[in-house]
């Protein structure tokens, strides 16, 4: 019952917070307690080694194809010796997770606190539970080297355009964006060509995305972009979560 309490609470705080100017004290407050999830954060996952962040449904169950299709995924991260993270939450989030620990590769989240209660998914080694939105969606940029998007909501969309814009405006470095499942995302794809032509975007960035049907594909494409670029060496798994 408590946890009920006090997650409503912070759904009402944010919500507060986006109505409009409110009293320099209740404002002040508000930053403190950003401030504080983002500490929270960055102390839970400081040794969680270099990360492939994977985006997508909450929605999918064991069996469906988009869910094998991320655990297989996050087997091919684990083998890299990447850490895979996700949002911590069930469906593709979940996949993910349970691919890098059946390949006894870092499985971490970054779970957000709702109304209904979004539980951390049981294939996690480290998770953080935030609050904020925002926050979360920092943390879960701030320690990776690459991302996949799979098929999701609006939640996946604002995640998936979030990384692409940074990138797109070196806000961060040039880390490979793979989209998979491209029937899926075909009208999606088609609206990117539309952005191109009308020169709203500039033509080189279409280049930021790699799409793929095919879980090896990503994974070798993760590889050789994080290799050339970053010269990453691969970690055993168990000096991570020592150094947690």
């Amino acid at each position: 019952m408590e946890n009920k309490v006090n997650n409503g609470s912070a759904m009402k705080a944010e919500r507060a917070f986006l109505d409009g100017p409110r009293s320099r004290w209740k404002e002040l407050t508000f930053t403190i307690s950003v401030a504080w999830e983002f500490i929270k954060g960055f102390r839970k996952l400081h040794f969680v080694g270099p990360c492939i962040t994977v985006f997508g449904s909450a929605r999918f169950k064991e069996g469906h194809e988009y869910y094998e299709l991320a655990r297989k995924v996050g087997s091919g991260i684990a083998e890299l010796g990447f850490t895979t993270m996700t949002g911590g939450g069930p469906g593709i989030m979940e996949a993910a997770n349970r691919g890098a620990r059946e390949s006894k590769g870092i499985s971490v989240g970054c779970n957000i606190v709702l109304p209904h209660e979004q539980k951390p998914n049981p294939y996690l080694d480290k998770w953080v539970s935030i609050r904020f939105f925002f926050v979360r969606k920092v943390l879960l940029l701030k320690y990776s080297y690459g991302f996949v998007v799979l098929p999701g909501g609006f939640g996946t969309l604002d995640e998936f355009f979030e990384a692409l814009t940074l990138i797109q405006t070196r806000k961060i470095l040039q880390f490979p964006v793979v989209v998979m499942c491209r029937d899926f995302h075909r009208e999606l794809l088609a609206h990117i060509a539309v952005m191109e032509k009308s020169q709203t975007i500039s033509p080189g960035d279409i280049d930021l995305l790699y799409f793929t049907d095919s879980p090896e594909d990503a994974i070798n494409w993760l590889q050789t972009k994080t290799d050339k670029q970053f010269g990453l060496q691969k970690r055993k798994a168990q000096a991570l979560l020592g150094e947690g």
